[in-house]
């Protein structure tokens, strides 16, 4: 038998190329790397990498390929490598980062991040890496297409205002605006239609989606949203993985008399869900009288300093809801009340 227990290929990604090393571990939880290797970012660049771990490798001993989700530059290899069957692993950079802290290195180049990618595969647990479903990955793509055309339409719609009230403002520079706001209307309406379409295109999609908008506040896009982020909940084993997903979990800072800070949510996860939550949210607190109740309640405790504390609070009970529905295939009832919930 080897003395080694594990073994692991991290791979930094960058445009045109990536930069890997082998690190293994032994029994006595030694830790060894080989030569960090740079490859062309492209299929000649995957095959060498291949080539170059077969030659390299301990027999009879797992390996995984972990790297970090730069944009979209690991994308590529990520892929090529599941299509070989091999075990690949993807993690947010912030993990790299802190591990990295936590061995006091100050120095960051392409080298030293494969070597540290190599070292946390070898000393932590991951799950492995699976490509979204297509039919999830376009529904994504034509959310973030709308949420990109909203905040442009808004950006020139404070343009335009700004431009009314300017003194000396020629008609030419308003017509152009207006026309302009008008063009991303259009646009708007036609990637909605797409959503729409795409969804009808599955009949169990189709009417997952329909019990979801029974939720009081809740549209086609705001459960679109959440449904193509998550991609249909695939990789979310619990709830409190699905907060900590969108960026819902509670930080505390406090440490004996001296250093009490603010109670406050965390914001590191996905941005797109958050945002898409905000007006179901406020919906909900207006228009449905549980959440209503819950919302002014939260309030009241926090003296009204801020409304926002309310509605993140339904927010985070939105998302909870639309994981009970679409895992249970049910639709919403006023009248059932899950108090963890």
């Amino acid at each position: 038998m080897s003395g080694f227990i594990k073994q692991c290929i991290g791979i930094d990604c960058s445009k045109d190329s990536f930069h890997a090393t082998l690190c293994t571990m032994d029994r006595d939880q030694e830790i060894y790397f080989t030569k960090v290797h740079r490859f062309l970012n492209n299929n000649s660049g995957f095959n060498q990498l291949l080539k170059w771990v077969r030659q390299n490798q301990k027999k009879d001993v797992p390996i995984c390929y972990i790297m970090e989700a730069t944009g979209v530059y690991y994308e590529p290899l990520a892929y090529h490598l599941y299509k070989t069957k091999k075990s690949v692993v993807v993690i947010l950079p912030n993990k790299v980062k802190h591990f990295m802290k936590s061995l006091n290195v100050k120095t960051k180049n392409d080298f030293v991040d494969a070597r540290a990618i190599a070292q946390i595969g070898v000393e932590r647990k991951f799950n492995l890496w699976e490509p979204p479903t297509p039919l999830f990955l376009e529904l994504r793509q034509l959310t973030r297409l709308h949420e990109q055309l909203q905040c442009q339409k808004v950006a020139l719609q404070n343009m335009l205002h700004s431009k009314e009230f300017s003194q000396g403002t020629i008609p030419f520079v308003l017509k152009t605006n207006k026309k302009l706001i008008k063009s991303i209307e259009t646009q708007i309406e036609k990637v909605e239609q797409a959503i729409q379409n795409l969804i009808e295109r599955e009949d169990w999609l189709r009417e997952k989606m329909e019990r979801i908008q029974t939720i009081k506040g809740v549209g086609l896009m705001a459960a679109a949203v959440v449904i193509a982020e998550t991609m249909g909940f695939k990789m979310i084993r619990n709830r409190k993985q699905l907060v900590s997903y969108a960026g819902y979990d509670v930080v505390e800072r406090q440490s004996g008399t001296s250093v009490v800070g603010k109670t406050r949510i965390s914001k590191k996860g996905n941005r797109h869900i958050r945002r898409a939550l905000h007006f179901p949210a406020l919906a909900a607190s207006r228009f449905d009288e549980h959440h209503k109740n819950i919302y002014n309640r939260i309030n009241e405790r926090n003296d009204y300093q801020t409304k926002m504390v309310g509605a993140v609070a339904l927010q985070r009970r939105l998302l909870l809801m639309i994981y009970a529905l679409w895992k249970s295939d049910q639709v919403y009832d006023p009248q059932y009340q899950k108090s963890s919930l």
